[in-house]
């Protein structure tokens, strides 16, 4: 599949949603969130399920940030009901971070995360297969801490450019044995980067994410851009700068400035909140919310509404019906305006 040419069609063509939307698979699969995170069955078949259920221009597989920490040695936590997250740190010294070893693939759960793909793709062959990974800083500021590394850019820079490295050797890698497996592409999380400085996110950030995507990206395998950083608003430019195509963004984004900032070329994703919207809320409030801000981008072509980030595994499925039910009758009442203008 051309990817290049799929981006052009998605901007061009009819507009469907694409929520982050993989975890809520749980209540379709009547599996625990641990259960679904430990088997590429349960997540491939997960994947086909709401394939099946909404009509979305690609498959998401899972955004889970925990996995390529976990590969190296961090310490992930498991909850029965939750997301894994990592917990402590694993470097704190140059010589530890010059004793880290990048794992193989296949270390924790990246192989069944890349068996997941393969299955994926026997199971979904109607739209492209997009993979999830994290991004370099993001990962270097598991493998470090999060306050950790934010005090070591300015104290102790080569220490995090070495952390970096091997990040993003591992992460090169990892995107290659998800490429291999069949996915048309992959969504880098890059959270962390979202609260640095313009400058600080070049040297720490861009400089890595840019190296990624020159070594993977081609015309049938792209790298989508995630950040739902709380900075994210004057990160335009050193996010461009990465050579990805594809952006999403979280709900600190402000989706009119980012739609004047990129170039129409680009498909630009974003932005309805999970936690204050899709998570705990009504029907009413999740239809308000969707068609606020579809008015609001309406003239952009380029934009895709979607989650600001992953939804919650137990986010109400009313919610995320009337978030598709919701943008579907948007874009009829739209075509039938064209038609009559």
């Amino acid at each position: 599949m051309n990817m290049y040419t799929w981006v052009e069609r998605t901007i061009y063509g009819p507009k469907r949603p694409l929520p982050i939307l993989s975890f809520p698979s749980v209540q379709l699969l009547y599996v625990t969130v641990k259960e679904l995170v430990s088997s590429s069955s349960y997540q491939a078949i997960g994947m086909r399920l709401l394939a099946d259920r909404y009509k979305m221009p690609a498959a998401l597989a899972f955004m889970d940030l925990s996995v390529e920490a976990e590969a190296f040695g961090a310490h992930a936590v498991y909850g029965v009901d939750e997301v894994p997250t990592i917990i402590g740190r694993l470097v704190s010294t140059e010589e530890e971070v010059e004793a880290l070893e990048v794992p193989e693939i296949g270390a924790g759960r990246t192989g069944i995360n890349v068996e997941t793909i393969r299955k994926a793709i026997m199971l979904i062959q109607d739209r492209p297969v997009i993979a999830g990974c994290i991004g370099p800083f993001s990962l270097a500021g598991r493998l470090m801490n999060v306050n950790d590394i934010m005090v070591n850019c300015y104290t102790e820079p080569q220490m995090v450019h070495a952390t970096l490295k091997k990040a993003s050797e591992f992460i090169v890698s990892y995107i290659k044995a998800l490429k291999a497996a069949g996915a048309h592409g992959v969504l880098m999380a890059e959270p962390l980067a979202g609260i640095l400085s313009p400058e600080l996110m070049r040297e720490f950030s861009t400089r890595y994410v840019s190296r990624i995507v020159s070594e993977v990206q081609d015309k049938h395998f792209i790298v989508m851009y995630h950040n739902c950083g709380s900075s994210v608003n004057q990160l335009v430019e050193p996010m461009l700068e990465t050579g990805c195509i594809a952006f999403h963004f979280g709900e600190a984004a402000d989706m009119e400035l980012m739609l004047r900032k990129i170039p129409r070329s680009f498909l630009v994703m974003g932005n309805i909140s999970p936690s204050q919207v899709f998570n705990g809320n009504s029907v009413q409030k999740v239809k308000h919310a969707t068609t606020r801000l579809l008015e609001l981008t309406k003239n952009n072509g380029n934009f895709i509404i979607s989650s600001g980030c992953d939804i919650p595994p137990y986010a109400d499925l009313d919610n995320v019906d009337a978030f598709f039910d919701t943008v579907e009758a948007f874009y009829y009442r739209q075509n039938l305006f064209d038609i009559i203008a």
